[in-house]
């Protein structure tokens, strides 16, 4: 009986190896490379994110003004904050501030983006202009505001005196000041929410809505029950981000009114600001930013997962 041979097996050769340690060779010239291109991206994001956000965590336990030599002294500024009458004014002016911005620029961007998303003429041009505001910076705002809210020589005010009405102190009034900023910057934040509303209503979809008329359902139901569910994914985004928006407002207080007056408009980032370089009480104000850093990661916390128990209810 014959048998047929068994094929040879070869050993692998040196050509094949020296294939594989070129191979090898040329994988990590290729990751060298790679890493010289994104070295300088990862050493800014270290040394302006990463080093920042440790170093001022460690200045949060220590009594230091940036210029002495400081000390540690633990929980200390946690304490004292507990205790401070003016950063728990600064925490109710922050809370009532988003308190009225947030659902303010969430009820008139739905309602502006709605008008907005009809065919009528010119719509383009129109919502160009309720976008123009949001791109202007915070500063510029609030140079322009401050001229015309002035209560000697501003606009407002003579637009009072031609209707009649006396005139206002306005951002010099502690009962005014901190209502006008909101609407300051309502002028600006509703361009964001028209423009995410205006992209959200679009992928509505036309079908349901057609369903919902030919059952008899008219524009509120139709809202209601149609358009409204179809934007809880975009309205839970838009509130956590207004709401982060509102508890870091600084700059256009600081160019309209620093805080005054009589600590009227005074938030937690202007407290954090003005702590740490009109005070020097650098660790002081770091100790508040960490309690702002806190609530913040707490709201979005919570905002992500009311949007999880939304997604599960619609599906």
């Amino acid at each position: 009986m014959s048998t047929l041979p068994r094929p040879l097996t070869l050993p692998p050769t040196s050509t094949t190896a020296a294939a594989r340690v070129a191979h090898r060779r040329a994988a990590r010239r290729e990751r060298a490379t790679a890493w010289a291109f994104i070295a300088p991206s990862v050493v800014v994001i270290l040394g302006l994110s990463v080093v920042p956000v440790i170093w001022s965590l460690l200045l949060s336990f220590r009594a230091d003004d940036l210029v002495t030599p400081g000390r540690w002294v633990g929980l200390d500024n946690y304490r004292a904050l507990a205790q401070d009458p003016n950063f728990r004014t600064a925490v109710g002016n922050t809370l009532l501030y988003a308190g009225l911005y947030v659902p303010l620029s969430l009820v008139g961007g739905l309602a502006m983006a709605l008008a907005l998303n009809r065919r009528i003429r010119f719509v383009g041009l129109y919502r160009t202009l309720v976008f123009i505001p949001f791109v202007v910076s915070a500063t510029a705002q609030g140079v322009l505001f401050s001229f015309i809210l002035d209560p000697e020589f501003g606009v407002a005010g003579a637009l009072l005196d031609e209707l009649g009405v006396s005139r206002q102190g306005f951002l010099s009034d502690p009962g005014q000041a901190l209502y006008l900023l909101v609407l300051i910057s309502l002028w600006s934040g509703l361009g964001f929410c028209v423009v995410v509303y205006l992209a959200a209503l679009q992928d509505v979809p036309p079908e349901l809505v057609e369903a919902a008329r030919l059952d008899g359902a008219g524009r509120g139901r139709v809202l209601w029950h149609v358009t409204l569910p179809a934007l809880t994914p975009v309205t839970v985004f838009l509130l956590l981000w207004q709401f982060i928006t509102a508890l870091q407002v600084f700059d256009l207080i600081y160019v309209t009114t620093k805080g005054g007056p009589l600590g009227s408009t005074t938030v937690v980032v202007y407290f954090v600001w003005q702590q740490a370089f009109q005070m020097f009480t650098a660790g002081y104000g770091a100790a508040a930013a960490y309690v702002l850093a806190v609530a913040l990661f707490v709201a979005g916390g919570a905002l992500r997962v009311v949007r999880r128990r939304a997604e599960r209810a619609a599906r």
